[in-house]
């Protein structure tokens, strides 16, 4: 075995499930994080099908992650004043089994801190390859030597900036902002969500962690805006300008985000990119092929997509140019399926004028009685399990 050493960039998904097959498979991971610590709250990720239940399996963390479930059932469509206009079915949300993203990254992070090194609070600055290995530098410590980097830092990669180039070159804005935070449960929400539509805005709640707390999530239809990920009072001033006035519970949960302790604000985007691999360089999850966090497709995606580039790479024996084509091969056309999930969705869900909003409401409503009612689900269970996963187990060495 060659290459042992491995950098990841980041600790969300990808990251740590990454950290975790190349442990198994006789690596030494290493996991370098720009936050101070794990990130807490977040939205709801979602896993269905048996490709993404069978790595859960094999890690053995199903077990956890039902424990930690949200639970949350059919997502009703309400009026300005709370009335329930339409349903949408709990499976076309939250698959098998849904789960909190800050919930999850700690159960990923209790599985792989006794034999990856975390490195909080700091960011890689360069990647300067060579035939034995890349030197990496970084904003705080010192340089360090390693076989193999890979960024599994999302969107807005670090990594693939630094090794492809400029994010623009990759990433597809789908024309939708979108904002989370943690509220309380004021309306007293019993394992479900609401969810008020008015023309290019969508604000719901939906409750967590066992009802004693929500989740407020807007979405508003904008061009790319030019602001700071950083400039937290920034991004709350135009989630502000957006939803003021805007009705039913916008102008509460405007005044909430004010207190909450894990905002978070972007851009809806996918990643497209020819090769996901350059040299000792490699990506996995959003930084690789993100389908958008509308598709309800990216926590699975990444956790095969880590599965499969460990496997890969422990089947070559160490050998990345081997094994990052392998990976390639293997993932394409599953990831490109999982991305048409995405592809549209932003206008269903985020309609750009009240009479296509209107319209929208008025088909929820009548949706369960039609033909076909079934159909979106059962798209999107075609699509996470369009994929025959090798099995690697004769290969680990722990």
């Amino acid at each position: 075995m060659k290459n042992i050493n491995v950098l990841i960039s980041g600790s969300s998904v990808a990251g740590p499930a990454l950290a975790y097959w190349l442990h198994r498979h006789g690596f030494t991971p290493t996991i370098v994080e720009r936050a101070p610590a794990l990130r807490d709250g977040g939205y709801a990720v979602d896993f269905r099908g048996e490709a993404h239940l069978s790595v859960l399996r094999q890690m053995g963390l199903l077990a956890d992650i039902e424990r930690s479930k949200t639970g949350v059932g059919a997502m009703s469509y309400v009026n300005s004043a709370g009335k329930t206009q339409a349903k949408l079915p709990a499976d076309l949300f939250a698959g098998d089994v849904e789960i909190l993203r800050g919930d999850l990254a700690r159960i990923l992070y209790d599985a792989t801190k006794e034999h990856t090194e975390y490195i909080f609070g700091d960011s890689i600055t360069s990647l300067t390859e060579d035939a034995h290995g890349v030197t990496v530098t970084f904003e705080r410590g010192a340089p360090r030597r390693f076989d193999l980097v890979i960024g599994a830092d999302g969107l807005h990669s670090n990594t693939r900036r630094l090794a492809f180039g400029p994010e623009e070159q990759f990433v597809k804005h789908l024309g939708v902002h979108c904002a989370i935070f943690t509220t309380a449960n004021h309306l007293g929400l019993d394992h479900t969500g609401h969810a008020y539509r008015t023309a290019g805005r969508l604000v719901a709640m939906y409750s967590a962690r066992h009802n004693t707390e929500a989740k407020a999530v807007f979405y508003f239809a904008s061009p790319m805006l030019d602001l700071d990920r950083r400039d937290v009072a920034r991004q709350q001033a135009v989630l502000a300008e957006q939803f003021a006035g805007n009705g039913w519970q916008s102008d509460r949960l405007l005044h909430d985000m004010r207190y909450a302790p894990d905002f978070y604000f972007d851009s809806v985007g996918q990643v497209h990119m020819d090769t996901w691999s350059r040299g000792r360089v490699a990506l996995v999850g959003d930084a690789a092929y993100c389908p958008s966090s509308l598709s309800g497709m990216g926590s699975g995606l990444a956790l095969v997509g880590a599965y499969i580039l460990a496997g890969e790479l422990a089947a070559a024996h160490g050998d990345h140019r081997v094994a990052f084509s392998r990976y390639e091969q293997e993932m394409r056309e599953y990831a490109t399926g999982c991305q048409k999930m995405g592809d549209g969705v932003a206008k269903l869900m985020v309609p750009g004028n009240q009479l296509l909003a209107s319209l929208l409401n008025r088909y929820y409503k009548i949706m369960p009685y039609l033909p076909g009612k079934n159909m979106a689900t059962k798209i999107a269970r075609k699509a996470a399990e369009n994929i025959t996963l090798r099995d690697y187990r004769d290969l680990a060495r722990r």
